[in-house]
């Protein structure tokens, strides 16, 4: 971040655009969802197909309540537990989550990272960032800058090279907006399903 590249994304985010940068999973490319009206730009640049859904990266638990509804007791003591961390919880979406941005069941994942950088932009532009792997659809998950792919990178007018390199393994995604826990993805964080009730 020393070469300006951190101000640079804020201020390209503010704009709706795309910027690519660290997570504490992989790398992430991402847009505000303050400042852009749709994901489409993260489908674009990634040739990923529209309409699949894109996770919100947020700033703390007070999230749940602000962009979820119905959110069930047992998802706010995953996220007691995880956040922030790579667990992402998939809420039913409340009227602040433009409908773009929402799957077709109307719901949202929701994940607080435990990365400085990633938190400092979302505190920078003052909302959420929806945010995807940064690879072309189908690519590998990368965990450092290098692993970027380059046709990616000229794709998005700027990225946060970090030397701290990811983990390199994704956040589990459960699901929460039928009131149980439904674990969709076992990643980083173990989660144990006991009759859809943890």
């Amino acid at each position: 971040m020393q070469d300006g590249s951190y101000a640079k994304a804020v201020a390209c985010l503010k704009k709706g655009l795309p910027v690519v940068f660290p997570t504490d999973t992989v790398y992430g490319i991402g847009v505000s969802v303050r400042h852009a009206n749709s994901p489409q730009a993260l489908y674009d640049v990634k040739r990923r197909d529209a309409g699949k859904p894109v996770a919100w990266l947020v700033g703390g638990p007070e999230a749940l309540d602000e962009f979820g509804v119905n959110v069930p007791e047992s998802a706010r003591k995953l996220v007691r537990t995880h956040w922030p961390g790579a667990l992402t919880v998939i809420v039913k979406a409340s009227e602040a989550v433009p409908v773009a941005f929402q799957s077709q069941e109307r719901t949202i994942g929701l994940r607080m990272p435990d990365s400085p950088v990633a938190l400092s932009l979302i505190e920078a532009v003052g909302g959420p960032l929806a945010t995807s792997s940064a690879n072309l659809s189908g690519g590998l998950d990368p965990t450092s800058f290098d692993e970027v792919d380059a046709e990616l990178l000229q794709a998005v007018p700027v990225a946060i090279d970090d030397a701290c390199p990811a983990s390199g393994i994704a956040s589990t995604v459960v699901n929460c907006s039928q009131g149980t826990i439904e674990v969709l993805r076992q990643g980083a964080v173990e989660v144990i399903e006991e009759d859809g009730l943890l």
